[in-house]
């Protein structure tokens, strides 16, 4: 009999997120905000239920706030977005726990859930929105952002689009990386062309306002390599 539970599900990951010092990069609009590595992206293990992956997701973070990168490939259409309808715009949903309070199933002040759209801005549909949202069930809810407060930029080709955002530490409630270098993370990227991708378990679970079922993020620091001892 197939188990009810995704496998995912019964995987507690703790994803590390490294330290980028040079974000954002420039203002400019014809330049990325950010250039991530490798080691960023969030790995959400889809393979494990089956599944396949059509965006890329990656984090990283330094003393003045997170910064988010969005990769979707193999589009054939044209983007979609309704800044009034967030979840069925082409785009990602995140939510941040600066606490990582994940034996809660409410949301607390320290959780966070923000919409970043391909298209659909209020002023100018053609351009990217940056959508703060309240989350539903929250013992207290978290102050809400102006999206002049967040820096999002979109770059796209042929076939694939590039979401790059940054969010201030005065955007993140409790973001304090010293004191509190363990975050909660989720995410979810949705298409009107290639559907839903999921940092865990998916929308049969109520992710969208039960903090408990986010991930684990660890904010990693490596230190520089030590240098060769001298000889002689």
């Amino acid at each position: 009999m197939p188990s009810l539970l995704p496998n995912r599900f019964l995987v507690r990951i703790a994803h590390r997120c490294p330290y980028v010092r040079a974000m954002p990069q420039t203002h400019h609009d014809n330049q990325p905000l950010l250039e991530l590595p490798e080691s960023a992206r969030l790995e959400n293990f889809s393979r494990l239920d089956g599944g396949t992956n059509f965006a890329d997701v990656r984090l990283a973070w330094n003393e003045f706030g997170l910064g988010v990168q969005l990769t979707v490939a193999g589009k054939r259409q044209p983007l979609i977005g309704d800044a009034s309808r967030p979840m069925v715009a082409d785009g990602i949903t995140l939510w941040i726990d600066t606490r990582d309070a994940r034996t809660s199933h409410r949301a607390s002040r320290f959780c966070h859930q923000f919409g970043l759209l391909a298209v659909g801005n209020p002023e100018d549909q053609d351009e990217p929105a940056f959508i703060p949202a309240k989350i539903n069930r929250a013992l207290q809810d978290a102050p809400l952002s102006s999206g002049s407060e967040v820096l999002l930029r979109r770059f796209q080709k042929k076939g694939s689009y590039r979401l790059d955002a940054f969010f201030p530490a005065a955007t993140l409630t409790g973001y304090d990386p010293e004191q509190f270098p363990r975050l909660g993370v989720y995410y979810h990227v949705h298409d009107n062309e290639l559907g839903s991708q999921y940092l865990g378990v998916n929308a049969d679970f109520p992710f969208a306002e039960d903090p408990s079922l986010w991930e684990p993020l660890e904010l990693v620091k490596v230190p520089p390599e030590s240098k060769p001892a001298s000889s002689g």
